[in-house]
């Protein structure tokens, strides 16, 4: 463990923080995409078939032949090393909610010893990391090694720049030496492709002739603290969990509402300028930022892209979060709750689906009654979340996450879709077998004569729904902040592909029996909000009364933890699921369910090994100093003949005491190592492990509101959350 230097050191050191040196941003034109070899660039570096053969790839997924791949490797070398690198990297995504990269050079040496950059076709589409020290879940063994990452040219190869120079990174799919997915890429670009073959089905049978490549989008606006480095520093909880273990309320919160959508502090904003101007070099289009709810969050969305691009670019803006954070003094914490009691962090992720052709497939248009096209396709979302709704669930499931869900401040961890006043009436309306016209949103006019009139929404926003439309797209809103988007877009990507195989063979029934268009689209949809639609809810999803009403009357699950949600990856109807589809193996499937069991019981392994420790090294020594001091002022007093009010000495001296029980309850419970099951382990730390771990930090937490403000070892909450 590091050495603690202290609470006073570090607002001392945080207060005497000389002025920030600001530099001018660029501006926007000049620097877009700067750093990026996407077509606009390769238009410019290639012979006009190259370009056409990798524009081709790019925009369709047409596999690229070797000569065209021997052109673009020298191409994409000549602009690399003109913009100062040396190096590069395959960068991929393993199963750990982070990037990998393993960097080689370009120099090699020829026969008289001389320096040359050598960059070949080969070398490009293929590198060859080790396969068995990343989380596999036992598709590699340790002595069977060998691995591959293999260049994805659908999504722009960039420079990296750091304080050490400049890395050309190509983003990489990354597999096993016997062609298992070792990596989140992989079952995101299978699942695209099984929906894009869904969708066409479902667009051949309405009518459609001229179809082109279906593609999901994201748009994920992530949520994140900034910390002072000094009290980052001085807690080990902080630096090896990503959230406070310890910590009392301070005597304001956020309660007030005066961070939200507040002023941004200057030195936040001076960040914030840095990280987004980083962004558009890499072509990153961050959209918006602002304050979020608790003090000291905040929040920034990226615009839509195709949703391979965006899941990469997530990664990349975490990555250069972090780094940019650091360079300013800060702390980013992407933690779900790094501090409880107050707002956690999400990563709300908007999800549509579409083609150059037909459009935005979930976009109802001004009259969503009359768009039989929009409806199918609400309609398969509709179905696959009800179906799924457990699998959903454990797209989701971190430990990290859980802290989040379920409080009232996220959605709760039951799964139903919401879809505004307006289109819920028009599927209610479908399930009673006709379509009635819809209504308007109208128009907004507040009476003032400045303000000009405005067309209102058809419908309001739900923010305690966990999966909601929200105008000409879906937003999955219980995403932790800490997560890849790869899992949940696989997961959404692969049930709506099966809603539009079910779709596309009841629809095909309907038309051959001799119905119209309509009548066979308004038919499909009856029975499908027949089976399918109790997911569909409007109210307050936090209510008790929806928990009730969503488990005891609509059959939906309740699903709190992630002991309880990743077994969901084992059921038949799941494994069935993508193994139909294409998207992932049941070998590949069940790598998934053992990477991430054994990341939740490490998670919180790790954090009751960190409360065991705090608790015994910093807080218990706290205390009993504090008690002593107190006893003996109380001794000193009675000498004077001033008798000292035992009140609060009484009370230290309990919660010490309940502190040192708690402690030898958690470190008990740490000694147990036989479990029948991974889910018999993960339910150990669910309902055992986590409770022990919030009983000592129930008494640590009381002590802090009496021990002496100078003996408190730790940066409180009011100092953390408040001083920038």
């Amino acid at each position: 463990m590091s050495a603690n230097p202290g609470r006073q050191t570090a607002i001392q050191n945080i207060t005497n923080r000389p002025p920030q040196d600001v530099s001018p941003t660029d501006f926007l034109g000049k620097i877009w995409a700067e750093d990026v070899f996407n077509l606009e660039r390769m238009e410019w570096a290639l012979s006009k078939n190259a370009f056409k053969a990798i524009k081709k790839t790019v925009q369709t997924g047409e596999p690229l032949d070797a000569a065209t791949a021997n052109v673009v490797a020298a191409a994409m070398k000549e602009w690399a090393v003109s913009k100062g690198a040396k190096f590069f990297s395959h960068i991929f995504y393993p199963m750990t909610n982070i990037t990998a990269e393993k960097h080689d050079g370009f120099i090699v040496s020829d026969s008289e010893g001389r320096a040359i950059t050598e960059f070949t076709g080969s070398l490009l589409i293929k590198g060859e990391p080790d396969g068995s020290s990343f989380p596999n879940g036992s598709l590699r063994m340790t002595n069977a090694a060998r691995g591959y990452t293999a260049w994805d040219p659908t999504s722009p190869a960039y420079i990296m720049r750091t304080d050490n120079g400049a890395t050309l990174m190509i983003p990489s799919v990354f597999m096993s030496w016997t062609g298992e997915a070792l990596d989140k890429k992989i079952p995101l670009l299978r699942s695209n492709a099984a929906m894009d073959k869904a969708g066409r089905k479902v667009l051949e049978l309405m009518g459609e002739t001229d179809i082109a490549a279906l593609n999901s989008s994201c748009g994920a606006e992530q949520e994140y603290f900034l910390l002072d480095a000094h009290f980052a520093n001085s807690r080990p909880d902080l630096l090896l969990a990503g959230r406070t273990l310890f910590g009392a309320a301070p005597a304001k919160g956020q309660e007030f509402d005066d961070h939200y959508f507040g002023a941004i502090p200057a030195r936040v904003q001076v960040f914030m300028q840095d990280f987004e101007d980083q962004l558009y070099k890499l072509g990153i289009p961050a959209k918006t930022h602002h304050n979020e709810v608790a003090p000291g969050q905040f929040e920034i969305a990226p615009y839509f892209e195709a949703a391979n691009v965006a899941a990469d670019h997530q990664q990349l803006m975490m990555t250069l979060m972090k780094a940019t954070a650091k360079k300013h003094g800060f702390v980013c914490l992407l933690h779900e709750k790094p501090f409880a009691g107050v707002n956690g962090s999400g990563k709300h992720v908007n999800w549509s689906v579409g083609n150059a052709t037909q459009g935005n497939l979930l976009d109802p248009g001004s009259t969503p009654h009359e768009n039989l096209l929009f409806l199918l396709f609400c309609g398969a979302v509709i179905r696959g979340v009800h179906l799924y709704g457990p699998l959903l669930r454990a797209v989701i499931a971190t430990a990290s996450n859980d802290h989040r869900l379920g409080a009232n401040e996220a959605p709760p961890a039951i799964l139903s879709v919401y879809l505004g006043d307006q289109l819920e009436k028009v599927f209610t309306d479908i399930k009673e077998g006709n379509i009635h016209t819809g209504e308007a949103g109208g128009e907004m006019d507040l009476g003032l004569s400045q303000i000009l009139t405005f067309e209102r929404d058809p419908g309001d926003r739900n923010r305690t729904s966990p999966f909601a439309f929200t105008g000409n797209r879906f937003e999955f809103r219980a995403v932790g902040s800490s997560q890849s988007v790869s899992g949940p877009l696989v997961a959404m990507n692969t049930i709506l592909a099966d809603s539009l195989d079910w779709i596309a063979e009841k629809l095909e029934a309907e038309l051959g029996a001799g119905k119209n268009q309509a009548d066979a689209v308004v038919t499909v949809l009856r029975d499908l909000m027949n089976e399918h639609g109790n997911v569909v809810f409007g109210g307050d999803g936090y209510s008790a009364e929806w928990h009730r009403e969503a488990v005891e009357e609509r059959g939906l699950k309740n699903i709190p933890t992630t002991a309880d949600a990743l077994p969901a990856l084992r059921e038949d109807s799941v494994v069935q699921l993508f193994s139909s589809t294409g998207v992932l193996s049941p070998p590949e499937l069940e790598s998934r369910f053992e990477v991430y069991a054994e990341q939740y019981i490490l998670s919180i392994e790790v954090e009751a090994k960190l409360v065991l420790d705090m608790a015994r090294t910093l807080i218990y020594p706290a205390a009993t100093t504090y008690l002593a001091n107190l006893a003996g002022a109380s001794q000193s007093l009675s000498g004077m003949g001033v008798e000292m009010d035992g009140t609060i000495m009484g009370a230290v001296a309990e919660q010490v005491n309940l502190l040192s029980s708690s402690i030898a309850g958690l470190a008990g419970a740490m000694e147990k190592e036989d479990f029948a099951s991974t889910e018999e382990h993960m339910q150990f730390c669910a309902g055992d492990i986590l409770p022990l771990m919030n009983e000592v930090r129930a008494a640590a937490d009381a002590l802090e509101g009496y021990v002496a403000d100078e003996l408190w070892p730790l940066p409180k909450y009011q100092e953390m959350l408040f001083i920038k």
